[in-house]
């Protein structure tokens, strides 16, 4: 075990309340700290205004509350930190790490939805162009904690992938690494739907020569069609009501003792006995890996 303390984080978009599916990585990741006597922060990534819903980061926060899930220090807002991610994008483009691009998405989707490089030597200029990494530093695999070895697709891991948007924003996967480094995050506990981006986020803190944080990618819970539980999915918002009973069934989803004792419990006995007796070994990995990856023998 590392010396380094623990600091561990849950990342929600402000795109609407949370949902059980939201309930299990954030009670995975904050279970994960707690067990390790870490710190557990909270980061708003509130980067795509179209995408996001007036008031949900304030609505997360209070379920968050509602739910006994009470974070450390001073939530994160992405909005507030646009100036570190052009600090990143300029460090990149000086390093001649970067270019432009402007290759419209029907293109890319022709040649079968895997970049090619195309504009890496045209030296086009900023307008109407979005930024793309040369990625010099492909993940082919990474160990998931929970998963084991995971192999992705070659040509995924090799592509160059945007990361700042035509539209101005962004990229998810530059400002996910620019705050987990900031922030300290030395593992990522997260549902399994964002596997994909895994490789990408580690290439980008080699690029940068950050030290890369563990991973744990936990199952997803998905509603009677098989689909995974979200936002776009219209899943219903978290209970208003006793937060217990639905901590109960995200424990049991995540294969975690519970008992008759702990259904009287208050809510932070409940927590605190959920800590006590959390082990990531019990967490099913069985449930929508993303088919981009296989498991692996070492």
């Amino acid at each position: 075990m590392s010396s380094q303390p623990y600091i561990g984080r849950f990342a929600p978009s402000p795109s609407g309340e949370l949902h059980f599916g939201s309930l299990i990585a954030a009670l995975g990741s904050y279970l994960q700290a707690r067990s390790q006597q870490g710190r557990w922060l909270v980061r708003i990534e509130d980067i795509d205004p179209p995408r996001e819903v007036p008031g949900a980061a304030e609505t997360i926060l209070r379920q968050l509350e509602h739910y006994g899930l009470h974070w450390d220090g001073e939530v994160l807002y992405q909005s507030a930190r646009h100036e570190a991610y052009r600090e990143a994008l300029a460090f990149l483009r000086e390093q001649g790490l970067s270019y432009y691009c402007t290759c419209p998405r029907s293109r890319i989707q022709q040649i079968g939805g895997i970049y090619d490089g195309h504009c890496r030597n045209l030296h086009h200029g900023p307008e109407n162009a979005a930024t793309r990494l040369v990625q010099q530093h492909p993940v082919l695999a990474f160990n998931d904690r929970l998963r084991g070895h995971l192999v992705a697709n070659e040509a995924l891991a090799r592509e160059d992938f945007i990361i700042h948007r035509r539209d101005g924003l962004f990229a998810y996967n530059l400002a996910v690494v620019v705050d987990d480094h900031f922030q300290g995050v030395t593992e990522i506990v997260r549902g399994a739907d964002l596997i994909e981006p895994t490789v990408r986020q580690i290439s980008l803190y080699r690029q940068f020569g950050w030290p890369v944080p563990a991973y744990v990618h936990l199952p997803l819970a998905l509603n009677a069609q098989g689909n995974k539980l979200s936002k776009q999915n219209h899943a219903p918002a978290l209970s208003h009501g006793d937060p217990r009973p639905v901590l109960l069934a995200a424990l049991r989803f995540l294969n975690q003792p519970v008992t008759q004792a702990m259904r009287e419990l208050s809510l932070a006995a409940l927590l605190n006995e959920a800590v006590r007796n959390w082990a990531l070994s019990r967490v099913p990995a069985a449930t929508a890996v993303n088919p981009a990856f296989s498991n692996a023998p070492h």
